[in-house]
């Protein structure tokens, strides 16, 4: 597996509104709103994203429920590793269930075209490999 760079990172929080504020009003970064509770710092350099994931749109997004998996260890942040391509996110995710992790979903095409596939780290923090084609536009 070929990682290309970090695609993101940012916390995961069950309350949207306290997490808005402190990333945004306490640290001061200047964030956008992206979807309903879900933002993304503007002009930060170090990632190509640092979003304020909801808990509730992590769990959507990996399990199809707004309810986090009572047997799954809830994550605190979420980083996602950029890939070459769609097939690179399922060699990937293939590769690293070779190696005895769980694969939480995917690989799957997001509806806004993003590959990904998610698994938790020992350290409970939701991995995602994923290929989104907007950042690979020269």
């Amino acid at each position: 597996m070929q990682i290309q760079f970090i695609a993101g990172y940012g916390p995961i929080g069950p309350d949207p509104a306290a997490t808005r504020r402190f990333w945004g009003d306490v640290i001061g970064l200047e964030l956008d709103e992206i979807a309903p509770d879900y933002f993304h710092a503007r002009d930060l350099d170090g990632a190509k994203v640092f979003g304020l994931w909801p808990l509730s749109q992590a769990a959507e997004a990996t399990f199809g429920t707004a309810e986090w998996p009572a047997d799954v260890a809830v994550p605190q942040s979420w980083v996602e590793f950029e890939l070459e391509s769609p097939e690179a996110v399922a060699a990937g995710a293939a590769e690293l269930a070779e190696k005895g992790q769980r694969i939480l979903v995917g690989p799957k095409v997001e509806p806004w075209g993003q590959s990904t596939a998610r698994l938790l780290s020992p350290e409970g923090i939701l991995v995602g490999l994923s290929y989104l084609p907007s950042f690979h536009e020269s």
